[in-house]
């Protein structure tokens, strides 16, 4: 037998046994939870070694064992394994002398399992129940200390919030099934292929399919769950924002032959990201706490890959998560440095204050360079009316991106610093080729009215930062920044919901409520 066949019937073997030693070492020896997790990170490397040998090339035996051979597989088992070690190994000192370390050690080891089932499977079927073992395995780490009353309502709120967006899925699997005949992830990506134009049905499941992901993903009003989890173990914040809530973006990238082709599950993949993305980014200015700040950044930011998802820029989405996952592990693994930080901030030179008419030409920069993009793009390329709105979008968000940026800076500093902004543009644009290289994504067509609402969306947030900026003692900063501290009171309502429907089991000394800054807000605003 060659090489090539060799490998043929090994790799995919590889690629399920990630998960099975995960789940080995869970049930038998939790003690042994980095030596676990160090294997499962070598066999990623050997899966993704064995697939570059592969060329690529979807062997008959991973068909039958259903295990999904891509670029998508192997860089997700490489970043979950990745986290994987670091998270188990800071777990260790971090929790160092706690009486249910071995306890923790397990339910730690059965997430990471049950997220690289669901990363290698290619039955849907799978990987629902794959998302669901993740949810449960979570919700016990989440509980970790079970004498806090505010971890137990925010692990409450998650667990049913979940339970719904698992009901959409289990209705989805019956409306796949019908139509198509088969759960297998590239069955549904040759029918999805072959048949244009979606029937009802398929285009009601894929309206499921974002309704779920936006539950599990913290999408407004969904979201207050991810922001009060933070009385459970550092570690466990770790691998919530930077692996297990990620796990919506993933699924759509699996689905995206599919959804490529409905345009209406898109269009409220859009409209969901986008308002979720924009509340958030606004909300985490007024928060004064680092790991409650970086839980509103990844509601925003898991919004904004749901919008990237939406528009069919699935190569994007993918870089997104991959980048978003890295950044928010180190950032709540080093929280505790993030005083450090802010002394060392202070001890340099700040930077000038924002002025209207520096906002206000950054304005109209960005607006000019959209027009141009949108322009060039016609006349040069020949896009399509919607393309080039497109292209438009994207360069005026860029503009206002960069906009309070250098309106804080002196004009010598701006001049200094173009080359500077040069080279990470052209960095930033040779990721983004790299990642559609690497991922080769079916062709979506553009829709206009989608990037119409990611245009206001962001130039909505731009106006309303400026506005708080440059006047935060004036009339409107007044009035948005009670709403702001709030959240909207949205997740208020949620609670008070849930606590009907089915409140959560707690001490009887244990009374939940509101934070007190919220309550107080709240009063004000009503």
């Amino acid at each position: 037998m060659n090489t090539l066949s060799e490998w043929s019937s090994v790799v995919p073997a590889i690629g399920l046994g990630i998960p099975a030693v995960l789940a080995l070492a869970a049930l038998a020896s939790p003690r042994r939870a980095l030596l676990a997790s160090g294997v499962a990170w070598g066999l990623a490397l050997l899966f993704t070694a064995g697939l570059a040998l592969l060329g690529g090339a979807w062997p008959g035996s991973a068909a039958q064992l259903g295990v999904q051979l891509d670029v998508v597989t192997c860089v997700m088992l490489l970043l979950v394994s990745t986290l994987g070690v670091v998270i188990v190994r800071y777990s260790r000192t971090y929790l160092a002398g706690e009486p249910g370390l071995e306890r923790y050690q397990r339910w730690l080891l059965l997430t990471l399992s049950a997220v690289t089932a669901l990363i290698v499977t290619n039955n849907l079927a799978v990987m629902i129940l794959s998302w669901t073992a993740t949810s449960l395995a979570l919700h016990q780490l989440l509980t970790f200390y079970s004498d806090r009353a505010a971890a137990l309502v925010a692990a409450h709120k998650k667990f049913l919030v979940s339970r719904l967006a698992e009901l959409c899925l289990l209705a989805c699997i019956g409306l796949v099934l019908r139509d198509v005949g088969s759960l297998d992830l590239s069955e549904i990506a040759t029918f999805a292929t072959a048949h244009p134009e979606l029937t009802p049905s398929l285009h009601l499941a894929a309206v499921l399919v974002v309704l779920a992901v936006a539950l599990k993903s913290a999408q407004l009003p969904f979201h207050g769950w991810l922001t009060q989890v933070m009385e459970a173990p550092t570690p466990v914040s770790a691998l919530l924002h930077a692996g297990v809530v990620n796990i919506g973006g993933l699924v759509l990238i699996r689905l995206s032959p599919w959804m490529a082709q409905a345009e209406y599950a898109r269009l409220l993949l859009v409209i969901i990201g986008m308002v979720s993305a924009v509340v958030a980014a606004l909300v985490m200015t007024t928060r004064v706490s680092v790991k409650v700040a970086l839980a509103w950044s990844t509601c925003a930011q898991l919004g904004f890959m749901l919008v990237q998802c939406g528009l069919g820029l699935w190569h994007l989405a993918l870089l997104h998560l991959v980048a978003h996952s890295l950044y928010k592990a180190h950032a709540f693994l080093s929280a505790g440095s993030a005083v450090d930080g802010w002394r060392l901030q202070n001890l340099t030179a700040r930077p000038l204050p924002s002025t209207p008419a520096r906002l206000y030409l950054g304005g109209l920069l960005a607006a000019g360079l959209a027009i141009v993009a949108g322009t060039t793009s016609r006349s040069l390329f020949a896009a399509s009316p919607a393309e080039a709105l497109g292209l438009a979008v994207l360069a005026l968000v860029f503009g206002l991106s960069l906009s309070p940026w250098w309106a804080r800076r002196s004009p010598a500093w701006i001049a200094a610093a173009a080359a500077r902004m040069f080279g990470i543009g052209l960095l930033y644009g040779g990721w983004h080729w790299a990642a559609a290289q690497l991922l080769p994504t079916p062709p979506t067509a553009p829709s206009a009215l989608a990037w119409t609402v990611v245009g206001a969306g962001f130039v909505g947030l731009f106006v309303v930062k400026a506005i708080l900026e440059l006047n935060p003692e004036g009339r409107m900063a007044r009035v948005f920044y009670p709403w702001l501290y709030g959240g909207l009171f949205l997740d208020e309502r949620f609670t008070r919901l849930t606590f009907r429907i089915w409140p959560p089991r707690l001490a009887t000394s244990e009374k939940p409520s509101l934070p007190v800054p919220v309550a107080k807000t709240m009063e004000v605003a009503t």
